[in-house]
């Protein structure tokens, strides 16, 4: 598995495959919560719902499995730098928008399923889910930049 993700990668950049598959789960999860938005608005609220809670669980996969050791490793620790200051701008700036739109967001999928404690419950739902939606296309928004940032613009892209 370790070799597959370390492999060349799909999309035709300086990328491996583990960042290409994150690129492209990543878009897959923002038309799910697109999707999800969409149904919440026909008022499909079950199937709205489910739509949700697959896309933030995939979401927790990406970023505990596959969006954390890179930022430690080539941000934290500069492995293989020094870069361009960009490099580690944007990065820093969609880890920070991406740490509240995944904290808040799960707080919402959570709360819709009655997972939290009665003092944390809200009973208008539409600003808090408008709220996270937003926080997360933003979020996916940033993360398209720093993929083009490291495997396309940058002259010493991360190699791992």
């Amino acid at each position: 598995m370790i070799d597959l993700l370390h492999a060349e990668g799909f999309l035709g950049t300086n990328a491996n495959f583990a960042a290409d598959m994150t690129l492209v789960l990543s878009l897959l999860v923002a038309a799910m919560f697109t999707v999800g938005f969409w149904l919440a608005r026909r008022e499909k609220y079950d199937a709205h719902k489910w739509v949700q809670t697959a896309g933030a669980v995939l979401n927790i996969i990406l970023v505990l499995w596959l969006m954390i050791l890179p930022y430690r490793d080539f941000i934290v620790r500069d492995a293989g730098g020094p870069r361009e200051s960009v490099f580690y701008y944007v990065t820093t700036i969609h880890a920070t928008v991406g740490f509240f739109a995944f904290v808040f967001g799960n707080y919402v999928v959570l709360r819709g399923h009655n997972l939290v404690p009665q003092a944390l419950r809200f009973n208008k739902y539409k600003p808090y889910m408008r709220t996270a939606y937003g926080l997360y296309i933003l979020s996916t928004l940033l993360g398209v930049w720093v993929y083009v940032t490291w495997f396309v613009t940058v002259s010493n892209p991360p190699v791992f």
